[in-house]
């Protein structure tokens, strides 16, 4: 019973970190945490996958750096802002429902399709991206002695990826 348990568990993880990974990717075109559902998808497959392990660093730091780029000058705070509580506000008229409008140049099945799921996805990612903007406020803002320091982190991840492909080619 415990190989079988084992087996359903490592199918699980496995899974969660493809779907986090797909999301992550399907979120930079779209509205959503890209690079952290990346980063997230990549620390799950990392227990199974060498590469995954890799990948999981020099992806969380570019996070970061989006995250403290995001809160560099008030009009991208604001703009970040206004753009996470539109998304959350798009989530609850997606929920809602309401009829469309008459000026709808498409088929009535093409207006606010996906129904509830789709709304509550959006309310998530709303907050979620309001929480982000919160914490990069936090820990970048006014702090070029962080954003320094994180670059460092960046050049050191990606002169480890530079001599693992160049390790690997050899």
């Amino acid at each position: 019973m415990s190989a079988m348990t084992g087996a359903a568990k490592r199918l699980l993880l496995e899974v969660v970190g493809w779907l986090l990974l797909l999301a992550g990717i399907a979120a930079l075109v779209l509205p959503g945490p890209g690079l952290l559902l990346m980063f997230a998808g990549l620390a799950v497959l990392s227990r199974q996958y060498s590469w995954a392990e890799r990948w999981s660093e020099p992806v969380r730091l570019r996070a970061l750096k989006g995250a403290a780029e995001s809160v560099e000058t008030w009009p991208r705070i604001a703009l970040s802002t206004l753009f996470s509580i539109g998304l959350a506000l798009c989530g609850v008229l997606w929920i809602m429902q309401p009829d469309e409008p008459s000026w709808w140049p498409v088929d009535d099945d093409w207006w606010l399709p996906g129904g509830m799921w789709t709304g509550i996805t959006q309310i998530i990612s709303g907050f979620l991206a309001l929480a982000l903007i919160f914490y990069s406020y936090g820990r970048f803002h006014g702090k070029p002695d962080a954003v320094l320091a994180l670059q460092g982190e960046i050049d050191d991840a990606d002169e480890d990826v530079r001599e693992h492909l160049h390790h690997r080619d050899a």
